[in-house]
């Protein structure tokens, strides 16, 4: 506990003491390359620590959640369901798994580009009539 409570009293606090932080609006174009690179540090965590208070604390900041599968397709309803006949189906019909499609229920290949930007692997359900084998 001794090592932290060093950091904490002593090494932190002189270590921001001697940051070339001016006392003035002026002072700053005072600076040198020098100084402005003993700056780059402490900038960078500081930012580092608004972003993840920002990302943690600001609702609105927040992606979609994780389990919602159906971005953009008829959110007007309470339950997207769609009824094919099977016998309307000739040889081969693919459909949609990844809910990305522009023409669903039916695949349009919109799961390869979802698979990229999410490292998965899904891909369309192909029903086949195999009653000629």
């Amino acid at each position: 506990m001794e090592p932290i409570a060093h950091l904490v009293k002593v090494s932190v606090p002189n270590y921001l003491a001697g940051l070339p932080i001016p006392e003035s609006i002026g002072g700053w174009f005072r600076l040198g390359v020098k100084d402005w690179l003993a700056l780059v540090p402490p900038t960078a965590a500081l930012a580092g620590l608004g972003y993840m208070s920002y990302r943690a604390f600001c609702p609105h900041a927040r992606p979609a959640p994780c389990g919602l599968v159906n971005l953009k397709l008829k959110k007007d309803v309470a339950k997207v369901v769609d009824t094919i006949d099977i016998e309307d189906i000739s040889e081969k019909a693919v459909f949609c798994r990844c809910w990305r499609s522009e023409n669903f229920p039916y695949c349009d290949g919109s799961h390869g580009r979802h698979n990229k930007e999410h490292n998965d692997n899904v891909g369309p359900l192909v029903i086949t009539d195999n009653a000629g084998d």
